[in-house]
């Protein structure tokens, strides 16, 4: 992440000195549309081939690629074409691997976690992972500008390939155990159920090994993780499928990467929590990203407050989510995380709203360390809950979905946020960013399985 930070500032440095500013533009936005549409394929590569060996290999392709990119700088002027072909790479290598900011899971470091150590410990590995992330968003910056200042864009760009260089070996140290053999615990803190081996189809080994998984998974198998059944589903008004209709069976048993990709869409679609828990991460993201991003700025150049204040603000949102993250680490479990979810995103959609009318700088930034503490809390659960309660097997086709949502839709509506402030001004905006924001907490209460889903203990 520290590469990250420090290649991020160096593309943008290059970008600005090749190029006019919207050509500057282009280069930086160049990697969101292999990202957005590769997204949903790369959850099918980390559940096929395994999250590690994703990870090394995505990791090492994008260390490759800037070092590249800085042994051209630095011997040539060639324009802006190399900037706009490894922004392109760092895109499509995006949608399988590369971490995001604000706890924001890509495929295959989704799939992780549920590898590396027990169930009852992803809570805390989500605080962990999220301490390091305000780090490297602190330190980075700072580790890019210096190495622009030494040596220009080229030595930034190095700087950031040998830092990724060095998270390489240390992946590789990293030793994964087998998929989990039950399913998590239910909403309401069932017994596991059958073990996964006893419900997997003959042949479905390479799953249990952590390389790709059975090529179908029985629908029992999928009633086990907590998916709604034909019958279920016709009983809350859903049109029951003729048999075979629609099922991909054929695509699922020669186990075609859209088959794949189906099943884990229908996995996400049937789930009591998943499905509901993916309109809470869909509502929150909506809400919050346009407010604390070009809101913000439209806001402290309103209240005169300047770059230096909007500073301030960010720096407290910064503490507020690090202290979050902090608890989650230290505490390891929240019991009652599906209700504490939705209390913490509805409270913080109401701190959102708060800032487009609070007078003062200092009430801005103590506003804004009050939405981080929150909207990081109920993030972090959001992902907790997203690894716990999903088939092992799936979880990098359940990530990538997750990640699409924040990644390739929320985004969106910064430009949308920036002409509303125009026409209507920054006090409705804020408002109804928060109700939006706000609606996803009102989902996390009123659906029964999400409110009464815990954690394991």
């Amino acid at each position: 992440m520290l590469g990250d930070n420090v290649y991020y500032l160096a593309l943008s440095w290059a970008a600005v000195r090749a190029g006019t500013p919207a050509q500057a533009g282009l280069v930086m936005s160049a990697s969101a549309l292999p990202r957005a549409v590769l997204m949903l394929g790369g959850g099918v590569v980390a559940d096929r081939f395994g999250p590690r060996r994703v990870v090394i290999g995505s990791d090492a392709v994008r260390c490759a690629a800037v070092l590249a990119v800085a042994a051209l700088l630095s011997l040539t002027r060639p324009g802006l074409w190399p900037l706009a072909l490894l922004a392109l790479v760092f895109g499509t290598v995006d949608a399988v691997f590369m971490p995001a900011v604000d706890a924001v899971f890509m495929p295959a470091v989704g799939a992780l976690p549920a590898r590396l150590t027990a169930q009852d410990q992803l809570a805390r590995v989500q605080g962990m992972r999220g301490l390091a992330i305000r780090f490297s968003n602190v330190v980075g910056a700072p580790l890019g500008g210096l190495g622009v200042a030494l040596g220009g864009a080229a030595a930034a760009f190095a700087l950031a390939g040998l830092l990724i260089a060095v998270s390489v070996p240390l992946l590789l140290s990293v030793r994964i155990r087998d998929l989990p053999k039950h399913r998590t615990p239910g909403p309401a803190g069932q017994p596991p159920a059958l073990a996964r081996a006893a419900l997997a189809p003959a042949g479905g080994g390479r799953a249990a090994r952590g390389d790709a998984p059975e090529a179908s998974v029985s629908e029992a198998s999928g009633a086990a993780w907590g998916e709604v059944s034909d019958a279920s589903e016709a009983a809350v008004g859903d049109v029951p499928e003729a048999p075979g209709a629609g099922r991909d069976v054929t695509d699922r048993a020669a186990g075609t990467v859209w088959g794949d990709l189906r099943d884990g869409l229908r996995h996400i679609r049937r789930h009591r929590v998943l499905a509901p828990l993916m309109l809470v991460i869909a509502l929150g993201d909506l809400g919050f990203v346009g407010p604390l991003n070009v809101g913000l700025t439209l806001l402290a150049d309103h209240r005169g407050w300047g770059a230096s204040g909007m500073g301030w603000v960010l720096a407290g949102f910064g503490t507020g989510a690090g202290a979050a993250s902090l608890l989650l680490t230290v505490r390891g479990r929240l019991p009652r995380a599906g209700l504490v979810t939705g209390c913490a995103c509805a409270a913080g959609s109401v701190a959102v709203g708060a800032l487009a009318f609070v007078p003062t700088l200092a009430a801005a930034v103590g506003t804004a360390l009050l939405v981080g503490l929150l909207t990081g809390l109920s993030g972090a659960l959001c992902g907790a809950l997203l690894q716990t309660q999903s088939d092992p097997a799936r979880l990098g086709r359940v990530t990538a979905a997750s990640s699409l949502i924040s990644l390739g839709l929320t985004p969106l509506s910064m430009p949308v946020a920036a002409a509303a402030i125009g026409a209507w001004g920054l006090g409705p905006v804020y408002a109804v960013s928060a109700a939006v924001c706000g609606l996803g907490g009102l989902v996390a209460l009123v659906v029964p399985a999400l409110r009464r889903a815990e954690l394991p203990g």
